[in-house]
């Protein structure tokens, strides 16, 4: 098979502007607005849940639901049994929340009150100038998305003080990530205060927030060759900018194709997904449903659509790291460069079979893609993603894909500019296939 054949200068361009739209969208409710934005741009007919749907052969619509999305296109002349060919995707990443009362005063300081969500990299995010980002609820229903900017930071204690700390940090999330915000010894205001003036409304009418830290460090490409991204967030938005890059770039032959094209960006999988707007929920069930309910499919029709549908869950995982080789697969070691991976495990954390593997291999051969195999160290727990969730409600056949990473989870992680663009290709070839999908 011949080698994927991008220019470093096109696999540059997508890096960056990969880089500055997760500079956009620093919470899961900025990357759900963007995306029905930018889809509204591109065509899509954002719909309300609570209308009654109308929707026709050769359109493309779009639902949001807190800090998820799901859009689809319906090719003309539709046929039940081509069924959906689904990328699926999380816009949340790994961090802290804040909480509801979050002003803390101690020892001269004035510190923010947050819980740690998922399982982030702690001290990666030490020492870094901080946003607080997300949206704000007042009293008359309204919701505001803010971002502040830089004003809090997680400090790290100096070596001085604690000699023990040349070697690892460990860090209680209750005493030692409470950022500090201002000095208890100026009128800086509160939090409420200020997320109110961004807001453009008073403090008092401020009921509710569901808020995330940022960093405000840019994306950067960097490296000898100019080959690396370095950013926050890349798990996931590595794999939702490369869907919406596939889909919207070939969104016209897909209305020629025989199956319901589908991204499902959902949020919460990195606690589990068990909510509303994440995987485990009714989001993506419900869309279906109304969708070959709106189109006329009877209940028989919309359960043969699923039997040929294929959910592509495309989830970050990790390349080998130079440092501690011992964590890889002796012999199964996916590199940064190396393509985007195919992601297998026996026990079914990931849920890529030897059909769905063909399915990849068969779009990676249509992009000109080389890819890869990710496996666990048999000593090392395996990560899980959205694929068993789904595969699992809804019981469409599952590929679970990604970039490889180094410094999943951290802060700032980083990707190699080929293996995004790379990702992107494979995604378009696979819903502009137009052979059945097993």
């Amino acid at each position: 098979m011949e080698q994927h054949d991008a220019t470093h200068d096109s696999a540059l361009a997508y890096a960056r502007d990969l880089g500055e739209f997760v500079q956009n969208v620093p919470s899961s409710f900025h990357t759900s607005a963007a995306i029905a934005q930018l889809l509204t741009k591109r065509g899509f007919v954002v719909l309300d849940e609570r209308d009654h749907w109308s929707i026709e052969s050769g359109g493309c619509y779009g639902v949001v639901r807190d800090g998820a999305v799901i859009a689809w296109t319906v090719p003309t002349g539709v046929d039940a049994a081509a069924g959906f060919r689904v990328i699926g995707a999380h816009t949340d990443s790994p961090g802290f929340k804040v909480k509801p009362a979050p002003e803390i005063f101690a020892h001269g300081w004035q510190q923010l009150g947050v819980e740690i969500y998922g399982g982030p990299v702690l001290t990666s995010w030490l020492d870094r100038e901080l946003s607080i980002a997300g949206r704000v609820l007042t009293r008359d229903g309204a919701q505001h998305l803010v971002h502040t900017g830089p004003v809090a930071r997680i400090p790290h204690l100096a070596i001085h003080l604690d000699r023990t700390l040349r070697d690892m940090t460990k860090l209680d999330p209750q005493r030692h990530t409470q950022p500090i915000v201002a000095t208890a010894l100026t009128e800086s205001g509160t939090l409420v205060e200020h997320l109110a003036h961004i807001a453009d409304c008073q403090p008092r009418d401020v009921v509710s927030w569901d808020l995330v830290l940022a960093d405000t460090q840019a994306p950067q490409v960097f490296g000898l060759r100019n080959e690396f991204l370095a950013a926050g967030r890349l798990d996931n938005l590595s794999s939702v900018f490369a869907a919406l890059s596939a889909v919207t770039a070939k969104a016209d032959e897909l209305l020629d194709v025989a199956h319901i094209t589908v991204i499902a960006a959902f949020d919460h999988e990195e606690v589990g997904s068990a909510s509303r707007s994440g995987a485990a929920g009714s989001l993506l069930e419900d869309v279906m449903s109304r969708v070959t309910q709106a189109l006329g499919f009877t209940d028989s029709d919309r359960r043969r659509a699923l039997a040929g549908s294929v959910l592509i869950s495309a989830d970050a995982g990790h390349g080998v790291h130079p440092n501690y080789p011992e964590a890889h697969d002796p012999v199964v070691r996916p590199h940064l460069s190396g393509g985007p991976m195919l992601k297998v495990n026996a026990d079914q954390r990931y849920t890529s079979d030897a059909v769905s593997s063909a399915l990849w291999h068969r779009w990676c051969d249509q992009a000109g893609v080389t890819g890869q195999v990710f496996v666990s160290h048999n000593a090392v727990p395996c990560g899980s993603t959205i694929g068993p969730l789904v595969e699992t409600r809804l019981g469409m056949r599952s590929v679970d894909v990604g970039v490889p990473l180094l410094s999943m989870h951290s802060a700032r992680e980083l990707a190699h500019v080929k293996d995004l663009l790379a990702l992107r290709d494979v995604l378009a070839a696979a819903v502009t296939d137009t052979r059945p999908a097993g």
